[in-house]
């Protein structure tokens, strides 16, 4: 049996991989409406903060995996000496939980990362200021998501507004260079605690107010040089911090055409929601498969071209009366929803679409747009 900590849509989608692979799968959320609680039998209602909840939970199962990588470490660390499988373990987990962590480890293997320094005083915001110049980022190293925890300053007085803001809530901060990228790419891959490694294609995503909103497989124009940089870096990252189940590198593209790492996720990402129909193992299957140390699967995709758009939250109370014009005018749109209520700017579902052999890629793309703009209530014909 496999136990997920957490309750979210990727909690939820592993629980329709694990029913196709005849695995049992056992969810720690916090509500019972939480999306994965909604469709999966025996879920444990629990705080993933409260350690007996979670060392009864993991007494369970015979594989602890995450939904979330917001459990403390050093709970992870006292299931591991109780005999508990952790996958991701903790040693590897705390660089996708601390940032701060995760430029350190990295530098020190010699992968691509932007220029960084960890702050510890004002002194430090005005020296990286001087070194790379305004405007600069900064970054809380624990908690940030889809664009939250992430500023960017413009001088030194916006640089000390937030750090003042940072110590007294204790948080602690990174700074990096303002990268001048031109697009962000992810490189995912799964790795099973015998070594095995399997390297999904570099796919690229689109941004929009820190949140992705569309991802196009594979990245359009990435050199075949370029491409196999970005996956020789991520499977470099995994071995080298003892990753097992998937692992997302998210990277920068500069104009230049070198690439450097943005930041880490050890579950299944955003980025590699489109391989649930566009290629012949998902990575919700894949990470099931990696986590019970299984063979991996095939990762080749199953079309040319593959377009996943998320669907934000917006005008829509309901989602399910815009399928019938969603299904009826393109019958080839893949619609996964994830029980969310609707709110705006939330994540409530996605769209995949395959493109068609002789098509361009932009007919590929406008078809998912337009499919997930109608379900977010964008548009109405």
């Amino acid at each position: 049996m496999v136990g997920v900590v957490g309750g979210g849509q990727l909690a939820r989608m592993m629980q329709q991989a694990a029913i196709g692979l005849g695995v049992e799968l056992r969810v720690l959320a916090q509500r019972s409406d939480d999306p994965a609680a909604q469709v999966t039998p025996g879920t444990v209602i629990g705080d993933h903060h409260d350690f007996e909840a979670l060392k009864a939970f993991a007494a369970q199962v015979d594989v602890l995996t995450f939904d979330h990588e917001h459990v403390p470490t050093d709970f992870l660390h006292e299931l591991e000496a109780a005999g508990v499988a952790v996958r991701p373990g903790p040693d590897a987990l705390v660089y996708a939980q601390d940032k701060g962590l995760m430029r350190q480890r990295l530098s020190a293997l010699g992968l691509p990362c932007p220029e960084w320094r960890l702050v510890a005083s004002d002194d430090d915001l005005a020296d990286f200021g001087t070194t790379v110049g305004f405007p600069y980022v900064l970054k809380a190293t624990r908690g940030g998501y889809d664009g939250r925890g992430v500023w960017v300053v413009g001088d030194l007085a916006e640089a000390k507004a937030v750090w003042a803001e940072a110590v007294e809530r204790g948080v602690t901060l990174l700074a990096e260079v303002k990268v001048p990228f031109v697009r962000e790419l992810s490189a995912q891959v799964a790795r099973s605690p015998h070594g095995q490694a399997a390297a999904y294609p570099v796919v690229e995503s689109l941004q929009i107010d820190g949140i992705c909103r569309e991802v196009y497989v594979p990245a359009p124009g990435l050199s075949e040089a370029a491409a196999l940089d970005a996956q020789r870096i991520a499977l470099t990252v995994a071995k080298e911090l003892g990753v097992t189940g998937m692992l997302a590198v998210e990277m920068f593209e500069t104009a230049d055409g070198s690439i450097l790492i943005n930041e880490l996720a050890m579950r299944p990402h955003n980025s590699g929601h489109w391989s649930m129909d566009g290629a012949v193992t998902g990575q919700f299957e894949q990470h099931l498969r990696a986590v019970l140390d299984l063979p991996l699967g095939l990762v080749k995709p199953v079309a040319p071209v593959v377009v996943m758009a998320n669907v934000l939250g917006l005008d829509l109370p309901e989602v399910y009366p815009a399928y019938k014009h969603v299904m009826a005018h393109d019958p080839g749109v893949k619609v996964h929803m994830y029980g969310k209520a609707v709110k705006p700017g939330r994540k409530i579902g996605h769209v995949n679409v395959l493109g068609l052999p002789g098509r361009p890629f932009e007919d590929t793309v406008e078809r998912a747009r337009h499919a997930a703009a109608y379900l977010r209530g964008e548009i109405d014909e």
